[in-house]
């Protein structure tokens, strides 16, 4: 296969271009403000630019997108356009030039990643990919993000949105800022850590996204989560148990706040998401780490 990869230098998109290169696949990535050369593909998602002629020149069977603004950093005004036009504008600019080729030049998927944010606070409600939009400016963008990919569907390109838990790796993401505090036995649940807290070890989402550009069968929304719910106090506590180290003390809500901003910590450490990933389990993939203790067993010590 040869497959293309916007957010190719990123933790999950370097992850992904690796694994696939193991297998024997050919992989680009899409160059922001750059020149096309070998196989990457230049473009500019701001400028509703990308080098269409680079990109049937080389013939790419997929098309995986990852990129965006990260979430992370205080949600005022110009950070919340940051993360919206990021996401939306870059898939959209994609998925129309995807549409606008000629049937034989488009490649055969469109995978795009996507956040379980699109299913907001829920409490104990359980949440599949049939789940309702929740409320929320997360929410609000990824309803944004996921039709921004809609003109590829249209014209018949496979297009499958996988939406993201938090990543657990030690090479970034949710996991890396918290192993710190969590080696000094600082690491708690946050508030009464009741919510739950959708979660996915780095190991077996890159192994869902290989499955997904493998699988005709996988389209349309996926939870890319792991299969078997956590609350945040019980993600602290197995992160403690992995370390050996206590997981006790509770992390103070106005602290974080005043760190991050209300909005942000509300949206995204308070919130509450029972999420399954109903639609890849009955296509056939098989999680090697069911549990949260197992997912950071096998990041933290392989």
């Amino acid at each position: 296969m040869r497959v293309l990869i916007s957010g190719a230098n990123g933790m999950i998109g370097s992850a992904i271009a690796d694994a696939l290169r193991a297998r024997g696949d050919e992989v680009g990535a899409l160059v922001r403000g750059g020149s096309s050369a070998g196989l990457d593909v230049g473009w500019a998602p701001s400028d509703g630019h990308v080098d269409v002629e680079a990109l049937v020149a080389h013939g790419f069977d997929a098309i995986i997108h990852l990129g965006g603004e990260p979430l992370l950093g205080r949600w005022n005004d110009e950070k919340r356009a940051a993360i919206l036009a990021s996401r939306v504008d870059g898939t959209s600019l994609l998925a129309r030039t995807i549409a606008a080729l000629e049937p034989a030049q488009r490649p055969a998927a469109f995978l795009c990643a996507s956040a379980t944010g699109y299913y907001g606070s829920r409490g104990n409600e359980l949440m599949t990919e049939q789940s309702t939009a929740g409320d929320g400016f997360l929410a609000d963008v990824v309803s944004a993000w996921e039709a921004a990919a809609e003109p590829a569907r249209i014209e018949g390109v496979r297009v499958a949105t996988l939406r993201m838990a938090a990543v657990y790796s030690p090479r970034g993401g949710a996991l890396k800022s918290q192993l710190l505090p969590a080696k000094l036995g600082l690491n708690g649940p946050v508030g009464d850590g009741q919510q739950w807290a959708p979660w996915i070890g780095l190991h077996d989402l890159v192994r869902i996204w290989l499955f997904v550009v493998d699988n005709p069968a996988a389209s349309g929304i996926i939870n890319a989560v792991g299969p078997t719910p956590a609350r945040n106090r019980e993600i602290a506590k197995a992160l403690g148990r992995v370390l050996h180290r206590p997981a006790v003390l509770p992390v103070p809500v106005p602290a974080v706040k005043l760190l991050f901003g209300g909005q942000l910590v509300d949206e995204m450490l308070l919130t509450s998401q029972k999420v399954v990933p109903s639609r890849l389990e009955a296509i056939g993939f098989e999680f090697e780490h069911r549990t949260i203790d197992a997912a950071l067993h096998a990041e933290l010590r392989p």
